[in-house]
């Protein structure tokens, strides 16, 4: 059942770097976000919450859209992009790990802020009473604290990542090699006669994963819930 070919090697591969490229660059805006939001008082704040969360409501393929208009190639940004710094992403695989970063930053979002929210801020007040600056206080005490909730919203930013489909094939298409992911490859399989074994061979293996990765976050979380 596992006899696996070259091109589902590639598409689980592809997955695995665009959905830790996704989560390793989505993680510092995740925390910067989350800690804003449960931090601090601002206008617009109410806005900023429903913009972090508008891609869990709204349909992947209009997410999806959106990226392309915005970050193809005569987008406003991703022309700018492209011309200047010579960075491309639509139709590469580095616009199927925006699309999933994008996809997956509302996951990411959440449990960070409630970790945040459940650290006392009378220990970060304390610390800069004794001269600590707000940013050595925030690394040192608030940080570690959070810990907990940085890891499973790293945890669930990659899950949604490695299984993102909607808006990947909207922006960057399905391109063997460079844009077809796992869930890709078995949107395309079940497209092709007899390719049902090969799609259940690539969901199988999907699933082992996502399911490592929660078995492992929850080994991490009981370790340095230990450590407290």
């Amino acid at each position: 059942m596992f006899d696996l070919s070259p091109d589902d090697l590639t598409a689980i591969f592809l997955s695995l770097k665009v959905a830790s490229a996704a989560t390793l660059f989505s993680l510092p805006a995740a925390v910067f976000v989350g800690y804003a939001l449960a931090r601090w008082s601002f206008p617009g704040r109410t806005a900023v919450n429903a913009l972090v969360h508008l891609p869990l409501v709204l349909p992947p393929v209009v997410t999806g859209f959106a990226l392309l208009l915005l970050f193809g190639r005569r987008g406003p940004i991703g022309g700018f992009l492209a011309e200047y710094l010579g960075v491309v992403f639509a139709f590469r695989w580095t616009g199927a790990a925006l699309a999933a970063a994008v996809m997956s930053f509302p996951l990411m979002v959440r449990p960070v802020r409630l970790a945040f929210e459940n650290v006392d801020p009378r220990l970060s007040t304390a610390a800069r009473s004794l001269g600590a600056s707000r940013l050595w206080a925030f690394a040192l005490i608030e940080l570690p604290l959070a810990a907990n909730g940085l890891l499973v919203g790293a945890i669930l930013g990659f899950a949604k990542a490695l299984g993102e489909f909607g808006a990947t094939i909207t922006f960057v298409s399905s391109i063997p090699g460079e844009t077809r992911t796992i869930s890709a490859a078995i949107y395309a399989l079940l497209q092709a006669p007899g390719g049902d074994m090969s799609a259940l061979r690539l969901a199988a293996i999907s699933a082992a994963i996502a399911v490592a990765a929660l078995v492992a976050s929850e080994a991490l979380q009981a370790q340095l819930g230990g450590r407290k």
